[in-house]
C-alpha cells in the first residue's frame, strides 16, 4: 500500500483542510466472494447429508400440523365439544406460530441458523411430549400453544438449507425439500390408521414426535451457515465451514482470500421496509396469508366433510345449496384411506412445481398455483359432494405448489442480513392465515357450503395477484449479501466499476478527497 499526499504548488490556490490522497493497492492475491466459493464447491454429499436433517424438521412440522385434522374430530366426540371450542384448537397452534415466527427469525439472524433451528426444535419435543398428558380441555390448549410456539422457528431450517446451495441447484432442491412435508403427512395419516382406533388420541399425539427425536439425536453434525458467519465477522470460521463442504463433495474452495462483507445491524424488521423492498415484503405476506389460509383450510375441510358424510347433503330442492350438520362423528378407516389419498397430492403439486419453476420463473409458478386453486374452487361448487375426493386432490397438489414456490422465493429475494427475518415475518403471515381459517372451516361450513369455499376462492386470486406483480423475478439470481448500501469490507475494498475476481499482479489506484 503505496500513499502519496499532493500539496498545492505556490502558484495554485490552497484549501484549507482538503487534500488528496493517491491511494495504490496492488492485488497480489487472489479474491473471492461467498457466492463464487458456494458455485465452486457445487451440489454434493454435504447437500445431500443436509436434506435429510433438514427435511426431518420439515416432517416434524408437516405432522404436527396434520394431527390437528386427525385428532380434533376425536376430541370434539370424547370431550363433547362445540364447533368453536373444537376451531380454537387449531387456532390456538397456529396463535402459538404467529407469535414466535418473527422472534425465531430474528435469533436466526443474530445468533444463527444452526442455534435457532436447534432451539425450536427441542422446544417442540418438549411440549409436543407434555400435550400426550393433557388431562381436559384447558391444558391441551396450554401445551398446544407451546408446541406451536417452537413450531415457528421450522421454516428458518430452509434459510439454512438455501444458504449452502449454488444458484443452479436452489429451486429444485428447495422444492424436493417439500418432499418431506408430504412424507410427514402421509406418514401421520398411516399411523392414525394403526394407533387412533386402538390406542387413541394421546398416543397419537406421543408417536407424532418421533421425527423431532431422530432430529435431535443428529443435531450436533448440523454446521453453521458460512453466509452468516462472514456476515458477522466471522471469515475463518467460514472458510473453516467451506473448506469441510469442500472435502465432502470432492471439490474445492478457490484460491485466493474472501472477501468479508460484514453487517453489525441483522435481524431488524425495519430493515424489510427500506424502499428497495417494502414493495416486495408487503407482497410477499400477502402470499404467504394466501397460501396458509387455502392449504389448512382445505385440509381442515377434508377431514370435516369426510367425519360429515351423508350429513353433507343436498336438499330436495336441487337449486339449494347443501347443508352441513357437524355433530360427533368418528373418523372410520375409510376415512382414513379418503384422506391417505388427498394427502398424497402433495406429491403431483410438488412435482408439478419442479417443472415449472426454472422454466417459467418463481413469479408466474405462485400465479399459476394459485389461479389452478381458485378456477377449481369455482367450477366445481355444483358438484363438491359428487367427487369429493378427485376435488380436494386436485386442488391440494396445487396449493401445496404454490407454497413450495413461496419457500424459494422468499430467502432468495431478501439479503443473508434479513433473510431469517424475511422468512420469519413472512411465516407469521402465514401463520396469521392459519388461524383464521378454523373459524371458516369449522365453523362457517356448518352455515353455508358455498360462503366457506366462496371465501377460499376469493383469498387465492388474491394471491394470484400478489404474486404476478412482485417486483423481483430471483431466478438465476444470486444470493445478496447485505442491506447496506456501502458494505464493510474486512480485507479490502475494491473501487468502483472494478472486475472481480482480481488476479495476482493487478493493482488499482484512485483519488481519495478528505
Amino acid at each position: 500500500l503505496t500513499v502519496h499526499e499532493e500539496q498545492p504548488g505556490k502558484d495554485e490556490p490552497s484549501d484549507e483542510g482538503v487534500c488528496n490522497i493517491l491511494v495504490q493497492v496492488d492485488f497480489g492475491d487472489k479474491t473471492f466472494t461467498m457466492e463464487e466459493a458456494v458455485e465452486a464447491i457445487g451440489f454434493g454429499r454435504f447437500q445431500w447429508k443436509l436434506s435429510m436433517l433438514t427435511g426431518v424438521a420439515w416432517m416434524a412440522d408437516a405432522m404436527e400440523m396434520m394431527l390437528l385434522s386427525i385428532a380434533t374430530p376425536q376430541l370434539r366426540c370424547e370431550w363433547r365439544l362445540s364447533s368453536w371450542k373444537v376451531a380454537f384448537i387449531t387456532a390456538i397452534v397456529f396463535f402459538g406460530m404467529m407469535v414466535s415466527s418473527s422472534l425465531w427469525g430474528n435469533i436466526s439472524d443474530k445468533y444463527g441458523r444452526k442455534v435457532c433451528l436447534i432451539l425450536c426444535m427441542l422446544w417442540t419435543l418438549h411440549y409436543g411430549l407434555l400435550s400426550a398428558f393433557a388431562p381436559v380441555y384447558s391444558w391441551i390448549l396450554v401445551l398446544r400453544c407451546l408446541v406451536g410456539f417452537g413450531l415457528g422457528g421450522a421454516p428458518q431450517s430452509v434459510t439454512l438449507y438455501t444458504e449452502f446451495l449454488p444458484m443452479k441447484s436452489r429451486g429444485i432442491s428447495i422444492i424436493l425439500l417439500g418432499v418431506f412435508w408430504a412424507l410427514g403427512a402421509v406418514f401421520e395419516v398411516l399411523l392414525a390408521m394403526v394407533v387412533m382406533p386402538t390406542l387413541g388420541w394421546k398416543w397419537l399425539l406421543a408417536f407424532s414426535t418421533l421425527p423431532l427425536v431422530v432430529f435431535a439425536a443428529s443435531c450436533c453434525w448440523l454446521p453453521e451457515s458460512a453466509r452468516f458467519d462472514v456476515l458477522r465477522g466471522r471469515e475463518d470460521k467460514a472458510l473453516d465451514t467451506l473448506k469441510y463442504i469442500a472435502a465432502a463433495n470432492g471439490s474445492s474452495v478457490p484460491t485466493g482470500r474472501l472477501i468479508a462483507n460484514t453487517q453489525t445491524e441483522r435481524g431488524r424488521i425495519r430493515d424489510l421496509f427500506i424502499p428497495e423492498y417494502r414493495k416486495t415484503t408487503l407482497l410477499v405476506w400477502v402470499i404467504w396469508f394466501c397460501n396458509a389460509f387455502s392449504y389448512y383450510g382445505l385440509v381442515l375441510l377434508t377431514t370435516e366433510l369426510f367425519q360429515a358424510g351423508s350429513a353433507c347433503s343436498a336438499t330436495d330442492n336441487s337449486n339449494m345449496e347443501p347443508q352441513c350438520s357437524l355433530e360427533c362423528n368418528y373418523l372410520t378407516f375409510h376415512d382414513y384411506v379418503d384422506l391417505l389419498w388427498t394427502t398424497l397430492a402433495e406429491f403431483p403439486g410438488i412435482l408439478g412445481t419442479l417443472w415449472m419453476i426454472d422454466r417459467i420463473g418463481r413469479k408466474k409458478s405462485m400465479a399459476i398455483c394459485f389461479l389452478l386453486f381458485s378456477v377449481y374452487f369455482a367450477t366445481v361448487l355444483p358438484k363438491l359432494f359428487l367427487i369429493l375426493t378427485v376435488f380436494i386432490f386436485i386442488a391440494r397438489a396445487c396449493i401445496t405448489g404454490g407454497w413450495q414456490v413461496a419457500y424459494v422465493y422468499t430467502p432468495e429475494v431478501f439479503p443473508t442480513a434479513t433473510r431469517a427475518i424475511g422468512i420469519g415475518t413472512g411465516s407469521g403471515m402465514a401463520r396469521v392465515g392459519a388461524l383464521i381459517t378454523p373459524f371458516i372451516a369449522q365453523v362457517l361450513l356448518k352455515s353455508s357450503v358455498y360462503l366457506t369455499l366462496s371465501v377460499y376462492l376469493i383469498c387465492c386470486l388474491l394471491g394470484t395477484v400478489a404474486s404476478l406483480v412482485l417486483p423481483m423475478e430471483t431466478t438465476g439470481r444470486s444470493l445478496q449479501e447485505s442491506t447496506q448500501s456501502t458494505m464493510e469490507q474486512k480485507n479490502m475494498e475494491r473501487p468502483h466499476g472494478s472486475e472481480t475476481p482480481h488476479h495476482k499482479g493487478s493493482s488499482s489506484m484512485w483519488m481519495i478527497g478528505c
